[in-house]
């Protein structure tokens, strides 16, 4: 298993094209969130504001480059036959499963973190002035305070958890491209669905099970009770979505031919 690990490492950290996807993942997700929490206002007592998911709001865009590196570092090697070579290599397949995983999810674990806490970092410095005060009735961002930490721990693992979805996909279908719009259409049909259906109760069940809005109201800290799902649950859909996927993509990975 650590040869295996090392090997992927190695595969994942020479190749440059994931390095500067990663790199990007992390500046787009500062970016965007500085960008919302400059453009945010909070004018008047009970504006209604999350502070904490406006400064947070880049994860949305990290997501994507997100997939994109997960689905490459299984679609390249099945593009180019190299994963003939590495399960020529490693005859045992889930423990290639395995490796991929957990490397790919200490490298999201790294980048995630450094994106939320950068991201809530600026949002801290820069909301006070855009009239996220005490005034307004909201005390000064920090990561140590409950909901918050909350909110930051979860978005680093929503990220890693797309990641492993992502993983699993391309394992299951092979193509990179496939597997990206596989993903993409998951995280994003089933909330514009929900926008479209008039029905209230089924408005609500479809953000239950959309793998994004349940995952993503981990970061909500005002008004938690009106949520559709609990922040942790939300994580938890997101996880079933991740796990399943993961499954698939093993159970074929062990089945058919490289």
């Amino acid at each position: 298993m650590k040869a295996a690990g090392r090997a992927e490492w190695t595969k994942l950290r020479t190749d440059a094209g994931n390095a500067w996807l990663t790199l990007g993942m992390v500046v787009l997700t500062l970016a965007v969130g500085a960008a919302v929490a400059m453009t945010s206002r909070c004018d008047t007592t009970g504006c209604g504001g999350d502070p904490v998911r406006l400064g947070l709001s880049g994860v949305l865009v990290g997501q994507v480059v997100v997939a994109i590196v997960a689905v490459l570092t299984v679609g390249d090697e099945y593009g180019t036959g190299m994963m003939r070579t590495t399960l020529t290599a490693v005859p045992r397949r889930l423990t290639v499963l395995f490796s991929k995983s957990a490397v790919l999810s200490a490298v999201l674990l790294v980048a995630g973190t450094v994106s939320v806490l950068g991201s809530l970092l600026i949002a801290g410095l820069v909301q006070p002035g855009r009239g996220f005060t005490e005034e307004h009735g909201f005390t000064a961002l920090s990561p140590t305070d409950g909901a918050t930490l909350r909110a930051a721990a979860g978005s680093v693992l929503y990220l890693v958890l797309i990641g492993l979805l992502s993983l699993g996909v391309a394992l299951a279908v092979r193509n990179s491209a496939t597997a990206v719009g596989i993903v993409l259409a998951l995280l994003f049909v089933l909330p514009v669905l929900a926008q479209v259906v008039a029905d209230p109760d089924w408005q609500r069940h479809l953000r239950q099970i959309s793998p994004m809005t349940a995952g993503l109201a981990v970061q909500t800290t005002v008004r938690v009770d009106d949520l559709p799902i609990g922040p942790w649950q939300g994580l938890g859909v997101l996880a079933l979505w991740a796990a399943g996927a993961m499954t698939a993509g093993g159970w074929l990975l062990r089945t058919r031919d490289a």
